[in-house]
């Protein structure tokens, strides 16, 4: 299971995705420009000292992360967007080598991002309450989903 955050822009919701990748053993790949310096003091201090448990990797680009990071993975892209046809996260078949896509907080997955892919998924909520959850916080919903249906998380304390 790998996270990527395609042009993340707010350090500190990268900060706490790196300290659930550490937690939870998942590699991280940051795919650029990011709206930050991997040195902001505000990533850093969301990440704690855990830093050197996380499995980082940083793509130029889309298609550098394509070409070596994806490896044959499957691509699971969520989006908050409206009219995308996308499956519930909790009835969603995962699979332990997905990788689970988010986009950036205040654009979401460009459509070129969202065409390379069937598998769609959604944080189901109720209707009229929010537009969208925090980024850190949906990754952190739709990871555990993942683990927990591929059953990767069964020997966890």
């Amino acid at each position: 299971m790998q996270i990527v955050l395609f042009e993340p822009e707010i350090p500190p919701n990268t900060g706490n995705i790196a300290r659930l990748c550490a937690a939870t053993d998942t590699t991280l790949n940051l795919i650029e420009p990011l709206g930050f310096k991997l040195e902001d003091r505000y990533l850093k201090r969301a990440g704690l000292d855990y830093w050197p448990n996380v499995r980082l990797r940083v793509w130029p680009d889309w298609a550098a992360f394509a070409a070596q990071g994806q490896q044959g993975a499957r691509l699971v892209l969520t989006s908050a967007k409206k009219g995308q046809v996308s499956a519930p996260a909790h009835q969603f078949a995962f699979e332990p080598e997905d990788c689970l896509v988010f986009g950036p907080e205040t654009r979401g997955l460009p459509q070129e991002i969202l065409a390379l892919s069937p598998h769609r998924i959604r944080i189901p909520m109720l209707e009229g309450r929010v537009r969208s959850l925090n980024l850190s916080t949906s990754a952190g919903i739709v990871l555990y989903m993942a683990l927990a249906r591929t059953g990767l998380m069964e020997n966890w304390a």
